[in-house]
C-alpha cells in the first residue's frame, strides 16, 4: 500500500461537536499514512462546519439524523481503499494508520480495530471498563464467532464495506455492531493493539458507571434475541 493515491478516508459524524472536534481533527492531521477526512454534519448550530473546513476536511451535509446515515453518506464520498470510522469527540493516536496499514498487508483482513481509552482523566474503575469493553469483549466476541467492531474505532476495506451493504440506517444503536456481524462472512478481523483512540468519558461521567453498563447490557440482550435494539439514545454534550 503505497504511492500517492489516497490510502485511508476517515469518516468523522458530527452533530455541535464544537467542543471535541479540534481534538479529533489534531490527531488526525498527525497521520503519516495518505488520506482524506471527510466530516458527515447533520445539522449543527455551532461552529463545527467552520472548525472542519479550517482543518482542512471536505464537509458533507447530511439530513437524516442518526450516526449510521452519516457513516455510509461518507462511505459513498470517500476515495480511500480503505474507512476509518471515528467519532467527533474521538482523537487517534499519532501512528493509527500506521498500524492499520499493517494490519490490512494481510489480504484476507476485511476490518479491524483496536483500544478505545478515555480521553479525560477517570477513576480506575472506568478506565478498566474501557479496556474491557473495547479489547477483551471484543477479543471474545470473536472468539465466539460473533465478531464485534466498536463504531468509534472502526477500519474497513471499502470493497467489503460495500459488499455487506454498509451500516443499517434503520438502526440508532448497535449499527456497528450489526454491520460487524455481516461483514465476517467476506473475510477476518485484526484486533490491532498499537492502533489506540481516546475517546471522551462524558456520557459515562454523565450517566454513572451502573446506568451505562445496565444500558448496554440491555441493548446488547435485545440485538441479539430480537435484532431490534433501542432506537433512542440520549444526546450528551
Amino acid at each position: 500500500m503505497s504511492g500517492n493515491r489516497i490510502i485511508f478516508s476517515i469518516i468523522i459524524p458530527a452533530l455541535n461537536e464544537e467542543k471535541y472536534l479540534p481534538l479529533a481533527l489534531k490527531g488526525v492531521k498527525r497521520q503519516k499514512v495518505p488520506h482524506e477526512t471527510i466530516v458527515v454534519d447533520g445539522g449543527s448550530t455551532d461552529s463545527t462546519v467552520k472548525i472542519a473546513k479550517k482543518f482542512g476536511a471536505r464537509v458533507i451535509l447530511e439530513k437524516k439524523k442518526g450516526a449510521a446515515p452519516a457513516r455510509n453518506t461518507g462511505a459513498r464520498a470517500a476515495k480511500g481503499d480503505y474507512l476509518l470510522f471515528l467519532d467527533a469527540d474521538t482523537v487517534p493516536s499519532s501512528k493509527l494508520l500506521e498500524s492499520y496499514t499493517k494490519a490490512f498487508e494481510n489480504k484476507d483482513v476485511v476490518a479491524a480495530t483496536g483500544p478505545i481509552l478515555p480521553l479525560e482523566k477517570t477513576t480506575k474503575k472506568i478506565y478498566l471498563g474501557y479496556k474491557f469493553v473495547s479489547v477483551y469483549f471484543v477479543r471474545i466476541s470473536w472468539l465466539i464467532n460473533r465478531p464485534t467492531i466498536n463504531g468509534m474505532n472502526f477500519a474497513v476495506k471499502r470493497t467489503a464495506f460495500e459488499k455487506a451493504g454498509g451500516f443499517n440506517e434503520k438502526y440508532v444503536t448497535y449499527e456497528d455492531w450489526d454491520l460487524s456481524h455481516r461483514l465476517a462472512k467476506y473475510g477476518r478481523f485484526a484486533f490491532v493493539n498499537e492502533a489506540v483512540v481516546y475517546s471522551s468519558a462524558r456520557r459515562v461521567l454523565k450517566w454513572g458507571l451502573f446506568k451505562f453498563v445496565k444500558y448496554h447490557i440491555g441493548n446488547m440482550l435485545r440485538y441479539t434475541f430480537t435484532k431490534k435494539p433501542k432506537s433512542e439514545y440520549e444526546v450528551v454534550r
